[in-house]
């Protein structure tokens, strides 16, 4: 219990960026707003591959998850980006999909947790596992 509460704070503190757009749990992202217009969907949600469990892995395991990621996103709607705060930062991208095929692909990488926006709404965190 307390490692998900910690967890959650390192959550909310990060900043989340597709490309040069940032967004953060529990504010609205106007600019990805207009992306996710621009790809014709409602939702899109930020997904990292690499550091499963929130355990910091090697670089180049890190990088070879995240490339399985990209190949996954082939014909979706995506754009590179990272997130975190202080020293932790990793991959991610930003996926014009529904939370709820998001969460799934998140499992799949073995997320806790993954960042959704709702077009017009706040970012918000959801747990995977």
């Amino acid at each position: 219990m307390m490692r998900r509460a910690k967890l959650e704070r390192d959550y909310r503190a990060s900043c989340y960026f597709a490309g040069a757009y940032l967004a953060r749990i529990g504010q609205r992202a106007p600019a990805l707003d207009a992306l996710l217009r621009h790809w014709r969907v409602q939702e899109g949600v930020f997904i990292a591959a690499g550091n499963p469990f929130s355990r910091r892995m090697a670089v180049g395991w890190n990088a070879r998850r995240h490339a399985l990621l990209r190949e996954r996103l082939r014909g979706l709607p995506h754009v590179e980006g990272k997130g975190g705060v202080k020293r932790w930062w990793e991959a991610h991208c930003f996926i014009g999909i529904c939370a709820a095929r998001g969460k799934r692909l998140a499992r799949l990488f073995r997320q806790n947790a993954m960042v959704a926006l709702r077009r017009g709404a706040k970012a918000r965190l959801i747990w995977v596992f």
